[in-house]
Formats: C-alpha cells, sequence, structure tokens
C-alpha cells in the first residue's frame, strides 16, 4: 500500500478517535482533553502505532493562529475592553512573574542548565490555554466578568510568553539587557497591534462587498495566517495580531456580513476549533512515547525526575497564586478606580486555579536550540506540567461550589435580551409607518404590525404567577409546529410530489426559523452559558 494511502488512514483514524473520545467523554461528563492525552499515550506504547515528534513550526504556524482566532471572534470586545485592567495584569504582569520564579526554581532543581535555560523554560510554562480555560469556564457558569478575565487573559499572554522566550534564547547565546528585552517587548506588541487592526479593517472592506457566505467564509478561513504571517515576518507579535484582527472581525460582524454568512462562519469555526483543540491533546499523548525514550536515555533517573517535576508544578502553580494575592489586594486596597471594579478575594482563588496550559506549551518547548542542556528532558517536564495543570482544571467545579460565586443571572439575561429585542422590532415598526402603503395589502401590513408588537406587548403585561410568560409559550408551541412543518416536508419528498430544489429551499428556511428559537431555549443544567 503507498505511503500516502496509508497516511490519509492515519489521519482519518486520528480524526475518528478525537470525535469519539471527545463524545463520549461529554456524554459521561469527563474531562476530554485529559481523556485525549491519556488515550494517546497509551497509544503511544502500542507496537505500531507510529511515534510521532512535534514539529513546533507546525503547531506555531498551523494550529496555532487559526484557534485563537476561533476563539477572538466568539470573544466580546467590549467585554475586554471594560475589562482590560485586570487582562493586562494578568497577562503581562503575571506572565513575567512567572518566568522568574519558574525560572529560578528549574535552575535550583535541574542538573547542568544555565540561568537563561532556566528563564526559557520559565516562558515555555508561563501561558495559559485559551481553549481550555473558554471550555471549563463556560461549564462551570462563572460570572460574566470572571469568564472576560481569564478568556482575556488566555488571548493575550500567548505574546508576551513567546517574547520572553526569544529573549531567553538570545541570552543563551549572547549578551542581552533588560533595555533590550523591553524593546523588542514594544516593537512585538505595536506590530502586533497595527498589522492585525491592519488586516482586519482590509478584510472588513473586502468582505462587506461579498454576498456569497462560501466566499466570505473562504476569506474567513484564512484571515488568521494572513495576520500571523506578516506579524512574524516584521518581529511583531503573530499571536497578538492574530487576536486583534479576531477581536475587530467579530466586533464589526454585524455590519460587514449577512445573516447567512455569519451563521456559517460560525458553525464552520466552531468545527474547527472543536478538531483542532482535541487533536492537539491526542497528539500530545501519542508524543509521550518519543518523549519517554529521550527522558530514558539521558534523563535523571527515576525518583530525581518525579521530584523535579514536583518542584516545578509547585513552583508554577505558587507563582499564580501569590500574584493573584497581591493582584486582589491591589484591587481590593488600592486606588479607588481599582476599588470599585469588583474584584473580590473569592475571584482570586478562582482566577488561581483557573492556571491550565496546553497548546502554547507544547509548541513553544520545541524552540528550545538544540544544544540546550537536557532539552529531551525540558520537553518532557512541558508534557508533565500541561497534564498536570489539566488535572488541577478537574478540581475547579468543586472550588467554585466551595467559593460559592455568583452564577450568570439567565433570567435577567434574558430579560435584558427581550427589551433590547422589543426595542429593535420598535425601530422597525415605525419605519414601517414612514413607508408609502399604497398597493399593498392591509392584512400583509397588519401582519408586520401584529409581530413586531408581540414582543412589547408582552412584556407591558407580565402573566400572572402560575403562567409561563408570553415569549416562552409562543417559542414552545412554534417549536412544535416547526417540527410537524418539517415532517409534512419530508412526507412530501417520498411521495415525490415537489421537485428537490423546492425541498432543499423549504427545509433551510424552516431550519432558520428553529435556530432562532432555540436561542431563546433556557439552558439546560451544565450548559455552556457563554
Amino acid at each position: 500500500m503507498q505511503d500516502s494511502v496509508i497516511a490519509i488512514i492515519w489521519i482519518v483514524s486520528f480524526v475518528v478517535v478525537t470525535v469519539a473520545v471527545s463524545g463520549l467523554t461529554k456524554r459521561i461528563g469527563w474531562s476530554a482533553p485529559v481523556s485525549l492525552v491519556l488515550v494517546g499515550a497509551v497509544a503511544s506504547f502500542i507496537p505500531g502505532v507510529p511515534h510521532l515528534e512535534i514539529e513546533p513550526d507546525l503547531i506555531l504556524y498551523g494550529l496555532l493562529p487559526p484557534l485563537l482566532f476561533a476563539a477572538a471572534i466568539r470573544t466580546s470586545f467590549v467585554d475586554v475592553r471594560a475589562r482590560r485592567d485586570g487582562i493586562l495584569l494578568l497577562s503581562v504582569g503575571l506572565v513575567a512573574f512567572t518566568v522568574v520564579v519558574v525560572g529560578f526554581a528549574a535552575w535550583l532543581v535541574i542538573p547542568a542548565i544555565s540561568l537563561a535555560a532556566a528563564f526559557a523554560f520559565g516562558a515555555v510554562v508561563a501561558p495559559t490555554d485559551a481553549v481550555a480555560v473558554t471550555a471549563v469556564a463556560g461549564r462551570l457558569g462563572l460570572p460574566r466578568r470572571l469568564v472576560t478575565v481569564l478568556e482575556g487573559e488566555s488571548l493575550l499572554n500567548d505574546a508576551t510568553a513567546l517574547v520572553a522566550l526569544n529573549a531567553a534564547i538570545l541570552a543563551m547565546v549572547s549578551i542581552i539587557t533588560p533595555w533590550m528585552v523591553a524593546t523588542d517587548f514594544v516593537i512585538a506588541v505595536v506590530v502586533g497591534v497595527a498589522v492585525g487592526l491592519g488586516v482586519g479593517w482590509v478584510l472588513s472592506k473586502i468582505r462587506q462587498q461579498l454576498r456569497a457566505p462560501v466566499l466570505d467564509t473562504s476569506l474567513s478561513l484564512v484571515t488568521p495566517y494572513l495576520a500571523f504571517i506578516p506579524a512574524q515576518l516584521f518581529h511583531g507579535s503573530g499571536v497578538l495580531a492574530v487576536v486583534v484582527a479576531g477581536l475587530f472581525l467579530g466586533y464589526r460582524s454585524p455590519v460587514i456580513q449577512t445573516a447567512e454568512a455569519r451563521i456559517a462562519e460560525s458553525i464552520n469555526w466552531r468545527t474547527i476549533q472543536f478538531l483542532l483543540e482535541n487533536a492537539v491533546f491526542l497528539l500530545m499523548g501519542l508524543a509521550l512515547a518519543e518523549i519517554f525514550d529521550g527522558v530514558v536515555d539521558s534523563g535523571p533517573g527515576f525518583l530525581t525526575t518525579v521530584g523535579i517535576s514536583a518542584v516545578i508544578l509547585l513552583a508554577l502553580i505558587v507563582s499564580r497564586v501569590v500574584w493573584m494575592l497581591i493582584t486582589t489586594s491591589v484591587y481590593r486596597f488600592g486606588p479607588q478606580w481599582l476599588r470599585g471594579r469588583g474584584w473580590s478575594w473569592r475571584t482570586g482563588i478562582a482566577v488561581s486555579f483557573a492556571g491550565i496550559r496546553g497548546v502554547v506549551t507544547l509548541a513553544a518547548v520545541f524552540l528550545l536550540p538544540e544544544e540546550t542542556p537536557n532539552r529531551e528532558f525540558l520537553q518532557f517536564l512541558a508534557f508533565v506540567v500541561v497534564a498536570g495543570t489539566l488535572v488541577e482544571g478537574l478540581a475547579l467545579p468543586w472550588i467554585i461550589r466551595k467559593l460559592r460565586l455568583p452564577a450568570p443571572d439567565v433570567e435577567q439575561e434574558r430579560g435584558e435580551t427581550q427589551r433590547l429585542m422589543a426595542e429593535a422590532q420598535t425601530a422597525g415598526l415605525d419605519l414601517l409607518e414612514q413607508q408609502e402603503l399604497d398597493g399593498v395589502e392591509p392584512g400583509v401590513v397588519e401582519r408586520l404590525r401584529t409581530n413586531a408588537r408581540f414582543l412589547a406587548e408582552a412584556l407591558e403585561n407580565p402573566p400572572e404567577a402560575d403562567h409561563e410568560t408570553r415569549p416562552a409559550s409562543y417559542n414552545r408551541l412554534r417549536r412544535m409546529m416547526v417540527q410537524a412543518e418539517r415532517q409534512a416536508v419530508l412526507d412530501a419528498r417520498s411521495e415525490g410530489r415537489y421537485q428537490e430544489r423546492a425541498v432543499k429551499t423549504t427545509l433551510a428556511f424552516i431550519d432558520a426559523e428553529e435556530s432562532a428559537l432555540d436561542m431563546h431555549k433556557p439552558p439546560k443544567p451544565g450548559e455552556n452559558l457563554t
């Protein structure tokens, strides 16, 4: 059998295992990332399963940009701007603090490692994983402001960590100064933001002219690379460029895209994000055998390895806890404008235990130069850090329950949504009243007026205590009718009474309405609320 066919078989098997394990773990309530790592680790020791060696450029240039972009376009730019102080304290301050603490700890316990190499390792394990943090935060129903901070931190701290890593690698072969590090950081930020805004602005102008969802989505799929690669070439932060472009385009999407294009883009990016984020964890497990062989050949021994791993994990956790104590103290006892931000000790504790590592750590550790002392051992420690923080994340539900953080007020949010929808429909009704309606059937106009007034009148006349709201009754009954309508169309198709084009178009209309109804359906317990 040709090598290309074998490669395709392995890729298909890889995707099938990823989907199957993720679906099964979601059904039984386990952590998908942890399960995929375990499945990959077990499979890596089975004879016949190919040993994988992680290529850093494949992850940094191939997987990281679309993962960051998928998270960025779903993140609210307005919320990030409102919580920018907390996000900067974590994405810049905490990363720098972690690099120093973990770097010194690694320098003290890892044999024959230079201080520069130790700081490089600290930069490798400093950034949290955007995908894992978003998944955990959404599942737990944390306060919206806290979710925004965690998502913003995990999106932006990659840039800080990679700048620190580059500086530490440079320090291995030459002399650098704090001024050089600061200059590199400023250049990375300025160039990254400029490229991200530039790419976002240009693409928004182009996509505004596109009316075919296929063309719009195709352009969306290459956007992460259009931002990442130029930023890297100009010595900026490609990570920051992708995030900025994603936030900009996500904020502008209601203006530059058709409704059909927005729905298509959302579904496509959710699919890509699911496949890539879970595939990375399976890939990490499959690479364990190769990493383990290197540790056995050149590592310091089993007991010493266990001790060093424990010290590194402890230093990583303690650095985050200490920084959150400092940050929370500043919010509680600092300037008046910070004290009004509502950052409590319980919030600080929750953030302390949300430091899950993932894709960037796995990719960054392979950027260490070949001549780095104990390079294979450092790769193994990065694996331990990712696995250890994933396990730590399993304790988050218990921690959140003990902290008794206020969950999002779903009823309040639904009420705000309904009031805003009523306001929007009133604007549409006002426009209708201004139109020349000569030649329009009165029944058509009356139907439009009735639909526009329905929600506003329902809000003005709340139901009795033992009755569900009028919008809830409408949604429930209309959803039942939609199911009957779809079945009628399918029956007509099976009888061959209509052409397939008419059937597909009618089903598309029904699906669009059902999708709109589902947006107002009350969430189930444990359902992602973000």
